[in-house]
């Protein structure tokens, strides 16, 4: 995802007068640049970088929405709409089953180990940001049995 795109995004949003989806995408920036910020590239932020910071701002905006009280309905529907437009920005993760072949052709020879911590510590280093964590961790699981 371009960072130039989701600037332009919440433009035309408050043109539109659109207040759910300008808050929703200017939060977004903002986690975008507290990262690259965090990170020392302030000038120059990559896609890379910019898919990170709107997963974890996916992750949360679900947390979100699973532990509000259903009785809160307005509270509901903004954590949703907060949801929906993050999830317009995420990038595409991987399957399980992509997760298992990338494994079984790049991590051949740590998954003969059967050590789980071992293969999760290498795995992750790899995978973190095109697939979700607990993906990685039901395969891995399924192939250290």
């Amino acid at each position: 995802m371009k960072f130039e795109t989701m600037q332009k995004d919440m433009i035309a949003a408050m043109k539109a007068r659109n207040k759910g989806r300008k808050d929703s995408i200017s939060a977004l920036i903002s986690a975008v640049k507290k990262l690259a910020i965090d990170e020392g590239t302030r000038e120059d932020i990559q896609d890379e970088l910019v898919d990170r910071a709107v997963l974890k701002e996916l992750k949360t905006a679900k947390e979100q929405l699973d532990t509000c009280p259903a009785e809160r309905t307005d509270l509901k529907a903004e954590y949703q709409l907060r949801y929906d437009v993050i999830s317009e920005y995420a990038p595409k993760l991987m399957s399980a089953e992509e997760v298992e072949a990338f494994l079984k052709d790049k991590f051949a020879d740590v998954i003969e180990t059967k050590n789980k911590g071992e293969i999760m510590k290498n795995v992750m280093k790899e995978l973190k940001g095109k697939a979700d964590g607990s993906v990685i961790n039901k395969v891995v699981a399924e192939l250290c049995k």
